[in-house]
């Protein structure tokens, strides 16, 4: 894929593929992969920077002058990121939202996505939730779908979303210093408390499972906070790997280190209501929040959680960065807490 920057042309991929399957809705005769685009992918732009969308062999686009682009791409898999059986719908906003998450934590505006969706059929009611889930999340967030590909073959969902921050703003891992604030934006654990539920580890009571489920399967990325926060953070991450994996990436960019209190992690009412039986361990550890993690000076206090009340997202204040490139996490009681995992890694058993 070819990149540019300031007010250059842009090229993403095409949509083609080979998926050639019977389709209830389509004429069985002729149906191939652009049949299948046509029918659940092939919107309108709504974009003016989209100078050519889906229908060729790349699309064409336009970053604004004295910009940079910013491009993000992330997989998910059936049985790893989202049950096999999981609500289509919930799929389609989620393969879009954590892409959106990694933009909000850059500070960047999105613009423009590709798709690259492998799938064992076509299934009718399948490709109608996960593009109706796709395109809701993308009609909120003014992104347009430009391209992509399909492909027979086990689910997987793949999304590349691009955005553009004013050249020089983004916000990076690499720009917290000793004596910063640490900051997280809405609640931690619940995804992976919701998890829980589904693998029988606890048993939730209908409405704390419901809350927790929307968690999980609706992520709602910071993209109003992150654009905002450009001028005030110092680093950020977004949180998509447990806050104790997270905050160490960003640590380790920043070659420093960093105190947190656990006391004051946000914990949503179906997650204080189930401490005694789950602990800090979801909170830290289990990922799938897609919140955003920023650090900050002090000064700033103010004026992050008036952010906070502008755009109705709770804003915590958990710990402070500190030289010595440890990360210590301390109980309600003061005590030194190590998490039993580090968070979700990619190739571990």
């Amino acid at each position: 894929m070819a990149i540019s920057h300031c007010n250059r042309k842009s090229t993403t991929s095409d949509f083609g593929g080979c998926v050639g399957v019977a389709h209830p809705s389509l004429d069985p005769g002729r149906l191939d992969e652009f049949s299948l685009i046509e029918a659940y992918f092939n919107r309108p732009v709504t974009r003016s920077d989209v100078a050519l969308g889906i229908g060729d062999d790349a699309a064409v686009t336009s970053v604004p002058p004295e910009h940079e682009l910013v491009t993000t791409v992330d997989v998910l898999v059936a049985g790893v990121h989202f049950h096999q059986s999981a609500d289509p719908r919930s799929v389609g906003h989620k393969a879009l939202a954590v892409n959106l998450s990694d933009l909000a934590a850059m500070g960047a505006t999105p613009a423009w996505a590709t798709l690259g969706l492998v799938v064992p059929d076509v299934d009718r009611s399948w490709m109608e939730g996960f593009s109706e889930g796709f395109f809701a999340l993308a009609s909120r967030h003014n992104v347009d779908l430009v391209g992509g590909d399909t492909v027979r073959g086990p689910l997987t969902v793949m999304v590349q979303l691009s955005g553009w921050v004013p050249q020089g703003t983004a916000m990076k891992r690499s720009g917290a210093r000793a004596g910063d604030d640490i900051y997280i934006t809405g609640c931690l654990g619940d995804a992976g408390l919701c998890l829980m539920d589904i693998n029988g580890a606890v048993e939730l009571p209908r409405r704390h499972a419901v809350a927790v489920r929307e968690a999980l399967d609706y992520p709602c990325p910071r993209i109003a906070m992150g654009i905002q926060l450009r001028a005030l953070a110092t680093a950020a991450i977004d949180i998509s790997d447990g806050l104790a994996a997270d905050l160490g990436h960003l640590a380790t960019r920043s070659g420093v280190g960093a105190e947190v209190s656990l006391a004051d992690l946000p914990l949503s009412q179906p997650y204080q209501a189930h401490f005694a039986e789950i602990g800090w361990e979801p909170a830290l550890s289990s990922g799938d929040d897609y919140e955003l993690c920023f650090t900050a000076i002090a000064e700033n206090r103010a004026r992050i959680l008036a952010l906070g009340e502008r755009f109705d997202v709770a804003v915590a204040r958990v710990g402070t960065i500190t030289a010595d490139r440890n990360i210590v996490f301390f109980d309600r009681d003061g005590s030194r807490y190590i998490p039993p995992r580090a968070g979700y890694a990619h190739f571990q058993g």
